[in-house]
């Protein structure tokens, strides 16, 4: 019989070869011998992603392999997240995930909403071009922790700005951390237009959220 210290290994090194099949037919397995859920994302899953994420932050992988990675995580997690009882996920920061208006280059979004699911964090992607008022809206009505925008485009970045007003005007911005990305910001417009962080990376997001720290 398949034992529980297999079962992990299986489903890292499905993320870690970008096989999605190999992560699916891992993920039942799993269900199957009754390993924890949490502990199949967290032992398992999670596991690979950091190895995917350190490769990447070293420039010896590239997007397309991230984002092949990632499908593989992504169809294991449709098989073990609706098996973890909520109170499991009771303490789990929720994080809303966006392109804002006028944009539609997702990828570096999706590399983030990536790396904040790997670092245990319940993710709610909204898309891309994205009004202010549905971000907001989606923020407030769901009480979410994290906010983390991007653009690709200079035109855009005051559809930034206008969401973290319309947070203020609303009085929820204190109980919610956001953070921006995308080419065009800077640590200095993220300080200008009142968001806590601008993310350099998927890797620098994640690190940010989890320490505080660079």
């Amino acid at each position: 019989m398949t034992t529980k210290e297999e079962v992990l290994e299986k489903l890292s090194n499905a993320v870690l070869t970008y096989k999605r099949n190999d992560a699916i037919a891992a993920a039942n397995e799993a269900i199957e011998i009754n390993v924890n859920p949490v502990d199949a994302i967290n032992e398992g899953l999670v596991k690979g992603m950091n190895i995917i994420g350190d490769k990447y932050g070293a420039h010896e992988i590239y997007l397309p392999q991230v984002l092949t990675a990632a499908s593989a995580m992504y169809g294991a997690l449709d098989i073990l997240l609706p098996r973890i009882p909520k109170a499991d996920l009771s303490d789990s920061k929720t994080c809303v995930t966006c392109v804002v208006e006028g944009d539609v280059h997702d990828i570096g979004k999706n590399i983030v909403k990536t790396m904040l699911t790997a670092g245990g964090y319940m993710v709610t992607d909204l898309g891309k071009d994205i009004s202010s008022d549905d971000i907001v809206k989606n923020v407030e009505s769901n009480n979410i922790d994290i906010l983390c925008m991007s653009t690709l485009m200079t035109p855009t970045m005051d559809n930034m700005k206008k969401t973290i007003d319309i947070m203020k005007e609303t009085g929820y911005r204190g109980n919610c951390v956001v953070t921006i990305g995308g080419p065009p910001t800077s640590p200095s417009f993220a300080e200008e237009i009142g968001a806590d962080h601008r993310d350099a990376n998927a890797q620098n997001c994640v690190s940010w959220l989890k320490t505080g720290k660079e």
